[in-house]
């Protein structure tokens, strides 16, 4: 029977519980973010971007799953960690377009790690690409366990 992701909490933790799969899905979709405190990271304009839906969107499915998408690596960062990670972008080179408007004013922000950015495309069902990617982690997942089987 095929998972439904966007419904089963226990099927998405089990995925992103998997740090072989975790690995081999940053490899094979070759996902694009911000390399901060040796994790690679998106902004809620980043998550938005690419899953092409509002950031209201991305806020309310956050706000509504917000002890899962935390325990996957979603956190709101402040102060020195903050700086740091503005310094990151601009060392990375990060055009605005793709992390959003962040300025020297800004007093935090949200960032997802892969875990986390997965976990939304696990529940958002207002987007292509993450009925897409959704695929991709089943496809990937299912390979895995089955290799598991094997040995």
């Amino acid at each position: 029977m095929a998972k439904d992701l966007t419904t089963c909490q226990v099927d998405r933790q089990n995925i992103l519980n998997n740090e072989l799969a975790i690995t081999e899905l940053q490899k094979q979709t070759g996902i694009q973010g911000v390399v901060f405190e040796e994790r690679l990271r998106f902004t809620k304009a980043m998550v938005a971007t690419y899953f092409d839906v509002d950031e209201r969107t991305i806020e309310r499915y956050v706000s509504d799953n917000i002890d899962e998408i935390s325990s996957n690596g979603y956190e709101i960062v402040k102060g020195a960690r903050l700086k740091a990670f503005i310094k990151c972008i601009a060392e990375q080179d990060v055009p605005d377009i793709n992390v959003g408007n962040i300025s020297s004013r800004t007093s935090q922000i949200a960032l997802f790690d892969f875990r986390a950015f997965l976990n939304v495309a696990m529940l958002l069902v207002e987007s292509k690409n993450a009925k897409v990617l959704r695929q991709i982690i089943l496809d990937i997942f299912n390979a895995i366990s089955i290799v598991d089987e094997f040995y």
